[in-house]
Parts: structure tokens; sequence; C-alpha cells
């Protein structure tokens, strides 16, 4: 996910969030929480060396711009969700290469004994 000079991430595991996508009635009504993995690809040898948070992204900040996406409006699939919340995190992060997202979606209405069920999209910034 980095490019040749660098292999440094920020990253964000297990955000909960509940939110109303899905293709299914019920999934709008009553919701579900989901689960968001998420892996920023930054050179952090600035901040390495500096030990300002300027030289960074804050994980506080991470976490309210995917909250904030995620949660916004009602999403049919988990593809465009991730797909949202991806490219707000290159919206609002300059420093940010790409950005991976995974939705983990557990209480999926599949008629299967199933751990976990998702999707996870990776997105580069253009130029």
């Amino acid at each position: 996910m980095t490019d040749q000079k660098t292999s440094d991430y920020v990253f964000v595991t297990g955000l909960a969030l509940h939110a109303y996508h899905g293709v299914m009635e019920h999934e709008a009504k009553v919701g579900q929480t989901f689960k968001l993995d998420l892996v920023l690809d930054i050179d952090l040898t600035g901040a390495s060396r500096s030990d300002k948070l300027a030289d960074t992204v804050g994980y506080d900040q991470v976490v309210e711009v995917t909250s904030t996406t995620f949660c916004a409006r009602r999403f049919r699939l988990v593809e465009a969700a991730a797909g949202a919340v991806a490219d707000a995190i290159l919206g609002q992060f300059s420093k940010v290469s790409a950005v991976r997202v995974t939705v983990h979606k557990p209480h999926a209405p599949v008629a299967a004994t199933f751990d976990d069920v998702g999707v996870s999209i990776l997105r580069r910034r253009h130029g």
C-alpha cells in the first residue's frame, strides 16, 4: 500500500459504529453495529523525528471523520459506505497517500453460520 520510500501506517482497528446500512428493510429500521478497520498510508519520517502531532494525523480526527461519514446517511451497500469513508479520509488528510477501509458486518442477514462478512477497499490518492 505504500510508495517505495516508506512503509508507515496509522491505523484504527475495531471501530464500532451503529448505522442503518443494508438492502433489507429491517436493516434500515433497526440498524446494527458495524466494525471498521482503517489503515492510513502516511510517511511518518517527520513525526518520528519531530515528535509533533502536526507531522502526522490524529487518531481522534480519523475517528471523527470516519464516524461522521459512515453514519451521516444510509447506504444500501457496505461497499458504498467504505468508499465514502475512504474518500473522506483522503479529502481531509493531505498527508495520507492511501487508505484501506475494512467494514465488518457480523450480523448480516445471511442464512448461514459465520464469524464475519464484509468488504475491504483500498483507495490511493491520484496525482
